[in-house]
């Protein structure tokens, strides 16, 4: 059973929204404040966050850094009852999932909500095989021939090597786990930053547009300036964990106001 965790000062709403999602079948977690629902992320494990913007002790937005830095896989919907196109892309560049509006309507809740844990049903099952094949590559490493360890070491295209792995160099994107191997170790990414990086290395070596590179990874459009806002958290956090120098990246390039390209 897929279990949610709610986040909201609003007794009537938690409740309200804890009763449509524990009719259809989900198991729900409450949480008043961004103390009592990070306490909550680390002492349990969940399929999707229900965040509101507001809290009494902070900006559900300011504490998306915080869960991802706990749970990197963890779906967030924000909610809000004054929607503004600042708090939309804020929270979008905080890497939320989604951006829903007050009062919840059940049927959009319930629709998003299943579409979402759809999205996430296979990389969720792909988790645990995860050290095992590590465990494998390892191993094949250590008891390989050195003329069949130079064959494997060769570098591979820029293309999709099957419908799994998407190699650029020595950076691989695994499509089902969806975890990058960097020079063979790997790493997690928030979920929407990966589909940025994943959309820039199926273009590699090309430039894609600001507009193009949000169209692609998150699916809706928008303006060029608002575009490049939105990308720049992304490119940010993707650039910690696959280059040396953040400073002088040689990996993702900057293309100056137009957008960004990946270079394996």
């Amino acid at each position: 059973m897929h279990k949610i965790l709610i986040i909201d000062d609003e007794p009537a709403l938690r409740q309200t929204l804890a009763a449509i999602l524990k009719r259809s079948g989900y198991d729900t977690v409450m949480a008043g404040s961004c103390q009592e629902g990070m306490q909550k992320i680390r002492k349990d494990s969940f399929s999707l966050l229900f965040l509101d913007i507001k809290l009494p002790d902070g900006m559900g937005v300011d504490l998306l850094p915080e869960i991802y830095k706990t749970d990197p896989d963890l779906p967030v919907i924000v909610l809000t009852a004054h929607a503004t196109l600042e708090a939309a892309m804020q929270a979008v560049r905080g890497g939320a999932r989604d951006f829903l509006l007050k009062p919840i309507d059940p049927p959009a809740i319930l629709m998003r909500v299943e579409q979402i844990l759809e999205a996430e049903k296979k990389p969720q099952r792909q988790k645990e095989i995860l050290s095992q094949v590590q465990g494998l590559l390892a191993e094949l490493t250590t008891n390989t021939s050195p003329d069949a360890q130079a064959v494997m070491n060769k570098p591979e295209p820029t293309e999709t090597v099957d419908e799994r792995y998407l190699n650029c160099g020595a950076i691989t994107a695994d499509l089902h786990t969806r975890h990058l191997l960097v020079d063979k170790n790997v790493i997690a990414l928030p979920s929407s930053s990966f589909d940025f990086i994943v959309t820039l290395m199926r273009h590699s070596p090309e430039t894609v547009t600001f507009e193009d590179l949000v169209k692609e990874s998150q699916g809706f459009e928008c303006t060029r300036l608002e575009a490049r806002d939105i990308t720049r958290w992304h490119i940010h956090k993707i650039r910690k964990v696959i280059e040396e120098d953040t400073s002088d990246p040689h990996h993702l390039i900057t293309v100056r106001d137009v957008g960004y390209r990946f270079v394996g």
